[in-house]
């Protein structure tokens, strides 16, 4: 008999990680498995990844930026680039971690006439100058375009994109010829509803995460008039 191919050490490691980066973020409730999921864009799926959860725990959150600056550790980095919520405070935990001690900015994402676009506080654009090393921090990488928006952004400033380093990459689309760091690497089908093939077994469809985006709670509380 012949004894099997042995696995290359350096890809049963990446595994053995990308397994322990997802129990982790199980264990935020950031991502579900084994399910029947309603996606805002209409579509089914079996996965889903909840953005606002994947931060939640800082402990966590540490040790998870940790890993994505020991990687990128090789880079000089002047600034730590990043849009959203979860992905800011992602990115602090990065530059915290980096032995080149990076400042940390943020973009904001928009639409304008209809068309996404990304764009930079006023006081931040000084900070990125020519010749400033960026890396760039996402929490989830689906389609590439926000990270391309931003690249574009950095480079009209003459600031240079290091690389990128993400919790969750669902595709390996090419991010503007920068090379991509991830935790998880990992891509879940969705489906219209006619072609779904959990539909066909009459599995349950949960429509919590729809829901829960529509009927956001009021952000503020104003203070009871006076009689």
């Amino acid at each position: 008999m012949t004894a099997p191919p042995r696995k290359d050490p350096a890809a049963v490691e990446a595994e053995v990680r990308e397994k322990i980066h997802l129990e982790i973020l199980k264990r935020t409730g950031a991502y579900h498995a084994n399910d029947h999921v309603l996606l805002p864009s209409g579509q089914h799926t079996s996965e889903y990844i909840e953005k606002t959860l994947v931060t939640t725990e800082p402990s966590f959150t540490e040790g998870l930026g940790a890993v994505i600056a020991k990687h990128f550790a090789q880079w000089p980095v002047d600034v730590v680039l990043s849009t959203g919520p979860g992905a800011l405070i992602l990115s602090h935990c990065v530059a915290r971690a980096h032995p080149s001690r990076p400042i940390v900015v943020y973009g904001t994402k928009g639409l304008t006439g209809g068309k996404r676009r990304v764009s930079l506080p006023a006081e931040f654009h000084r900070l990125l100058r020519p010749g400033t090393k960026v890396l760039l921090v996402e929490d989830l990488v689906s389609t590439g375009s926000t990270l391309s928006l931003l690249i574009d952004l950095v480079e009209q400033l003459g600031a240079h994109v290091v690389g990128v380093g993400c919790l969750w990459r669902r595709t390996s689309v090419d991010v503007g010829g920068k090379p991509v760091f991830s935790l998880v690497s990992r891509d879940f089908p969705t489906y219209d509803p006619e072609d779904c093939p959990l539909c066909r077994k009459s599995v349950p469809l949960n429509e919590e995460f729809v829901r829960r985006r529509h009927h956001r709670r009021p952000s503020s509380i104003q203070e009871p008039k006076e009689p």
